[in-house]
């Protein structure tokens, strides 16, 4: 088996993740930057994480973080996020999963908050950090 990606995706931001080559442990390692979730831009942002996946050779799996309420129901990102990894699918070979990502931003803020006081800080890698958790939440679950 392959390393896996996680992508947490945003309105202006993709975070991104990647496990060990063991797939045990995640790790955050950057943000992409998106012009938005509609139209075109929700093309080049699938074309460019499709593109990026190509550019590593290990990589067997594409993890997108799939949001919703509290309760489970859909939130108003979630059908955007399901059109995103539909482009996604159509443009790699990899198989992308979509995963429940209920409070791995919440859970990521607090975990940042512990090491980092500076808020702008925290913001940037908030995206990334918040991608490792959901890809640490599907790795547990293999």
């Amino acid at each position: 088996m392959g390393r896996v990606a996680a992508l947490d995706i945003g309105e202006r931001r993709i975070g991104v993740a990647i496990s060990d080559a063991t797939c045990t442990l995640a790790r955050p390692v950057g943000v992409l930057q998106t012009s938005g979730l509609d139209g075109d831009a929700l093309d080049r942002a699938a074309s460019e994480v499709a593109r990026l996946a190509a550019e590593d050779d290990g990589l067997a799996t594409l993890v997108v973080g799939l949001p919703r309420h509290l309760d489970g129901s859909p939130s108003k990102m979630t059908p955007r996020v399901e059109a995103f990894a539909a482009r996604l699918r159509s443009r790699t070979d990899l198989p992308v999963v979509l995963q429940d990502e209920r409070l791995t931003s919440r859970e990521a803020e607090s975990r940042l908050a512990l090491r980092e006081k500076d808020w702008r800080a925290r913001k940037q890698r908030l995206d990334a950090a918040a991608a490792a958790i959901i890809l640490q939440e599907y790795l547990d679950a293999l």
